[in-house]
């Protein structure tokens, strides 16, 4: 699975980031989160799932 967060949704609510900073990286600049593009771990992957489904401008895009 991969996951990004749409930089035209994200309003910088820092919730992924809070609960994954493994995967979700923050952008001190611009104030929003993103991701560097790798495979999420599968140990991971629940956790991404939950951190999308509580993203409140819904920013989190998984693919398989």
């Amino acid at each position: 699975m991969k996951v990004r967060v749409d930089p035209e949704r994200c309003r910088g609510h820092a919730l992924c980031f809070g609960s994954l900073p493994q995967i979700f990286l923050w952008d001190d600049e611009n104030d929003r989160a993103h991701t560097d593009g790798t495979t999420v771990p599968a140990a991971l992957e629940a956790d991404v799932l939950t951190a999308r489904d509580g993203c409140p401008e819904q920013a989190i895009v998984v693919e398989p």
